[in-house]
This record gives C-alpha cells, sequence and structure tokens, in this order.
C-alpha cells in the first residue's frame, strides 16, 4: 500500500509516498528558511502563504520522484496539528480537497506522533513500551509509549520548547536562523566556563528554557560591557548554553527510563539532529543499556515521511477523518 504524507506543521512544506508505512518512495521538503531569515525567526502569515505557493509543485515532485501517481496512492495521511494555524490549514484542506477529488481515504495525523513513528522507517524500529523524547523547535516532551493511541506524557516543557530557546539566543548573540544548527557549530571544541542554570533539573519531569535565556542575556550584557561580543566569547556562550539544554535534556530523560523501567529510548524532532545532544544521549544509553533510536537527520526536521509512517496506524485501525475535520494549534497527546 502506498501512503501520501503532507506535512505543513510550520514553516516547511513537505510531502512524502511511503510504502507500507516502512519504505520511503520519496520525501519532498521545500525549506522556507530563506523567507524568515530576515527577522530571526518564522513569520506565520508568511508561512501560510508560502505553502500556499509550494503544496501542489512538492506533490508532484514527490509523486514524480516515486514514480507513481495519484491513482496508486492508498490513503492520504495529513497532519492537523499541532502546529502554526495558517501553515497547517494549507496542508490539511489540500489533503482534503485531493481525497473528495480521488475518493481515496484520509486520516489526520498528530505531529508528535509523526516524530515518534519516525523510527518505524529505519531498519530496527522499536517495540513498545517505549520512551519517545520529542525535541524540536516548538515542543520538548518525554512520552510513554506503549502502542499505537496508547501515549502518556511524564513531562514537557512549561514555557519554551529547547528549539525555540536556541533560535532566541542566536538572535541574541546576532546570529543567523535558524539558530540551533549554529550554536551547535560553534560550540564544538569550546568548554562549558560559564555555568549557566539548570532550570527544574531536580524537580520532576517538566522542564523550563526561558529562564535560561535571561541568564544568557544578563551574560552577554556582562561580556560585552555595551559593545559587540568578541568571537570566542559568543562561542563561550554558545557552548554554555548548549550544554545547559543538553544537560537538563539528558537527565530528565535519564531518570524518567528509570522511573518507568523502560530499556528503549527514541529521540526525534529538529533538535535531535544536534551534535552535542546526540553524543550525550548514547553516552548515557550505553552506561544504563539502553536501546537508543535515533532518526536519521533528514527524519528529526519536520517531514511527510513521518506523517505517513504513522497514518499506516490510523489506516489499519479504520480511524477515518471526517469531513468537518479541521486544524488545531493545540494538540497534547497522552496529557492527563
Amino acid at each position: 500500500m502506498l501512503i501520501l504524507g503532507i506535512d505543513t506543521s510550520c514553516d516547511d512544506t513537505s510531502v512524502a509516498v511511503v510504502e507500507d508505512g516502512k519504505k520511503i518512495l520519496s520525501n519532498v521538503v521545500s525549506s522556507q528558511i530563506k523567507v524568515h531569515s530576515p527577522y530571526g525567526g518564522i513569520v506565520p502569515e508568511l508561512a501560510s502563504r508560502k505553502h500556499i505557493e509550494m503544496i501542489w509543485p512538492v506533490t508532484e515532485r514527490a509523486l514524480n520522484d516515486a514514480g507513481v501517481s495519484l491513482d496508486d496512492i492508498t490513503v492520504i495521511a495529513a497532519c492537523h496539528g499541532p502546529g502554526l494555524i495558517g501553515s497547517l490549514l494549507v496542508g490539511l484542506c489540500f489533503a482534503k480537497a485531493v481525497a473528495l477529488c480521488r475518493d481515496i481515504p484520509l486520516v489526520a495525523v498528530n505531529h508528535l506522533e509523526g516524530h515518534i513513528f519516525a523510527a518505524n522507517l529505519q531498519k530496527n524500529p522499536p517495540e513498545p513500551p517505549f520512551l519517545a523524547l520529542v525535541v524540536s523547535g516548538g515542543h520538548t516532551s518525554l512520552i510513554r509509549v506503549d502502542g499505537f493511541k496508547k501515549y502518556r506524557e511524564l513531562g514537557r516543557t512549561r514555557d519554551d520548547a529547547a528549539g525555540e530557546a536556541y533560535d532566541k539566543v542566536a538572535k541574541l548573540l546576532g546570529l543567523s536562523y535558524p539558530g540551533g544548527p549554529v550554536i551547535d557549530r560553534l560550540s564544538e571544541g569550546t568548554k562549558d566556563e560559564l555555568g549557566f542554570p539548570r532550570p527544574m533539573l531536580n524537580e520532576g519531569f517538566d522542564m523550563s528554557f526561558s529562564g535560561l535565556k535571561t541568564a544568557v542575556m544578563l551574560e552577554v550584557k556582562k561580556l560585552g560591557k555595551g559593545k559587540s561580543l568578541s568571537e570566542k566569547d559568543i562561542k563561550r556562550v554558545c557552548a554554555s548554553f548548549q550544554e545547559a539544554v543538553v544537560d537538563v535534556l539528558v537527565k530528565k530523560t535519564e531518570r524518567a527510563l528509570k522511573k518507568e523501567g523502560l530499556k528503549t529510548l527514541v529521540l526525534s524532532g529538529g533538535v535531535a539532529a544536534n551534535r552535542r545532544l546526540r553524543e550525550r544521549m548514547t553516552e548515557m544509553a550505553k552506561a544504563s543499556d539502553i536501546n537508543l533510536i535515533i532518526p536519521p537527520v533528514s527524519l528529526c526536521t519536520d517531514n511527510a515521511a513521518m506523517i505517513a509512517a504513522a497514518g499506516l496506524y490510523y489506516y489499519k485501525a479504520t480511524i477515518f477523518a471526517s469531513e468537518d475535520l479541521t486544524a488545531t494549534a493545540c494538540l497534547p497527546i497522552g496529557r492527563s
């Protein structure tokens, strides 16, 4: 069976064709980095307008790359939340229109489920139960997964997502957008010299990164004394900030694994592409005998292949989207 996945949850227009929910035949992503870079972050209105412009060309290319047509598609899987409401509506309305015109079943997938089941696109997918850390520009959540639709959120950020904190610190330092890859690169070879706080490190499984941003801002003012920071100081700030974020993520995850008695961890989301986070999680997993699964970088950032992978479960369970389905900006999973 062929699944056409569609994701426009944020600033990337993505369409994929996935066979049997496992084999990627195509996975096209149209980035909007050049559109939003001048603003140091995503402008929602510009994002939705760009999605309108790109949704059909990206779909056409995905079908061509896979060597199939819409007549070959078994089911369409579209992300309906969480995310930017304007962006979500473009992809979802497009998916509904195609499904109606071509009489193709439609399933609606939660974006967080997509990140979790991106691990199924690898050779050795995880077997439930397992712990998933979904960490990106919009989400930072620890989720226990006992199977499809059997999720329990153990902890989440109370304010900024980790990726959002990266972008805001990068903007504070005058670095380019997106901030995560830049800070990761500048941190390499530089130690944690500034000792930024680790918010809520010993308080349950929830996280907070807004206070860390404030600490960085105060340190930048102290180091700069009204002037621009030197390249050396920028690297010191980047390395110290990154180590604080990674410390919180690794230690919270390690404690959650022990408390839940789980031996498998899925690390996903855009921040899962971070070199230092991968390195520290690998060290922790090896020391604790944890089976760590991290999708390749191309499947960590937002993409439609992961939506298709999750869509397979909806199709098998015959959970199809209704005609009045709409996008939802806030759509948590497994939260009590």
